[in-house]
């Protein structure tokens, strides 16, 4: 008979006390998976994953090891411990390794709340090979596409934490996406664009018919593309690549990079690193979005918070072993998988929206750079110096004048954060909504 997920991680702790364990964690994780991939009008590949993975984290002192294995019988959850006590005791000393106290603990929550698995039965391949058709022959049937590649695909999960401490908690989560890629042209003269959904509930998925259109589209605006001018010009991050430069911020803010002493805002905490009115605020509990989570890797209670508000950054991203070595608190935002400790991330973000719509501040910008696809990166970890690889359309007289490709966009991300001015162009359903972002006096090198 299987057992369920409870079930395995209370064995697992078991386990670890009964080979010498004083403290330990344990993470089970029971998933589905299937995606179709569909080129050139034929099934290209079609692929299932399914199977339980267990990760067991044990603590002698203040020296830890994890282990995960996906084999749950009695005799591997046994094997497995030992062999995690045995690499424990062998392990450098981490002075700030250990487990919640139990106050500190979510007492309750309501998962249900947050919707985060569609009830809805799981389709059968057939379904999701006919969603990836379907986006298929809708760029196909635009004039000027030569070439599509289309996917779809679906997920469940479920995922159950326990501690020696006395926590345990579990939940769910599925997902369902559509995508597709269009060509145009061939050769040197070969361009694409793409666009892609997904949802946790099927039912708010848009059509694959519109999906397939969408990247169509996109791809024939890119014709003709050449390199744009050299100098410094604004440039607008379009929404769907605007959260890499909020990404950048909360990377130099995670408490990992913050305890080593390192990151471009090591001594920015309380100071203004965004314009006077944005903030950025964390909220882990919206309803229908794949980033909600009612308890952290830790199991700490999640609570909304501005992370920076009105500009100014109020606090890092913590889990207990990096707020310890800060002589702080977690923040709550502690991630795990089953074969690492837990380490500091974050769920949904939101930055504040602007007032003015994508094409009013294109008009505002007069001459520069519309940017829709980035590639490459070269962040100075410790400065913010800043380099990446781009395409999208240049900008004359507030218009878009023609597609350009081979660029480079140069800044240093301080000064780039602030100088922003956000969009009112967000997409609701994401976890993270950033708004397209008008960023002023960047190096672009083109032609």
């Amino acid at each position: 008979m299987t057992r369920s997920l409870e079930t395995l991680t209370e064995a697992l702790l078991v386990a670890a006390k009964r080979a010498g364990a004083e403290a330990a964690d344990a993470i089970a994780v029971d998933g589905i998976a299937t995606a179709i991939d569909i080129r050139a009008g034929k099934l290209e590949q079609a692929e299932r994953s399914e199977g339980v993975e267990l990760g067991l984290r044990v603590l002698m002192g203040k020296r830890q090891a994890c282990v995960s294995i996906s084999d749950t019988s009695d005799g591997s959850i046994s094997a497995m411990a030992e062999r995690a006590v045995a690499m424990a005791r062998e392990a450098p000393e981490d002075a700030y390794a250990g487990l919640a106290d139990p106050s500190q603990l979510a007492q309750s929550w309501d998962i249900d709340a947050l919707e985060l698995c569609d009830p809805s039965q799981e389709v059968p391949a057939a379904t999701l090979e006919e969603d990836a058709r379907r986006a298929e022959a809708a760029a196909m049937a635009v004039d000027g596409i030569t070439q599509v590649e289309a996917s779809a695909s679906q997920s469940r999960r479920q995922i159950h934490l326990a501690a020696s401490n006395g926590f345990s908690g579990g939940y769910g989560r599925s997902s369902r996406s559509v995508s597709a890629v269009a060509f145009t042209g061939s050769g040197t003269e070969m361009e694409r664009d793409w666009a892609a959904e997904g949802r946790i509930f099927a039912a708010d998925l848009p059509s694959a018919d519109e999906i397939g259109a969408l990247a169509a589209a996109r791809a024939l605006e890119r014709v003709g593309a050449r390199q744009p001018k050299t100098g410094a010009y604004p440039v607008l991050y379009d929404e769907r690549i605007s959260s890499g430069i909020i990404g950048h911020m909360l990377g130099a803010i995670n408490g990992a990079t913050i305890a080593r002493g390192s990151g471009w805002l090591r001594d920015a905490l309380g100071q203004q690193i965004l314009p006077s009115g944005l903030s950025v605020i964390e909220d882990p509990h919206r309803a229908r979005i794949s980033g909600s989570r009612a308890f952290d890797g830790e199991g700490l209670p999640t609570a909304r918070r501005a992370i920076v508000e009105d500009g100014i950054l109020t606090g890092w991203v913590l889990d207990l072993a990096t707020a310890r070595k800060l002589g702080m608190q977690s923040t709550g935002n502690a991630a795990r998988g089953t074969s690492s400790p837990p380490s500091p991330g974050t769920s949904n973000i939101d930055l504040t929206q602007g007032t003015k719509s994508r094409a009013e501040l294109l008009a505002d910008m007069g001459t520069g750079l519309l940017v829709t696809s980035l590639i490459g990166s070269s962040i100075n970890p410790t400065t913010g110096d800043y380099s990446r690889g781009a395409s999208g359309f240049w900008v004359e007289n507030g218009q878009i004048a023609y597609a350009v490709n081979e660029c480079t966009i140069a800044g240093n991300l301080r000064d780039m954060l602030m100088r922003m001015t956000p969009a009112n162009d967000a997409r609701m359903h994401m976890s993270t909504r950033v708004p397209s972002l008008l960023i002023e006096g960047l190096t672009l090198a083109g032609a």
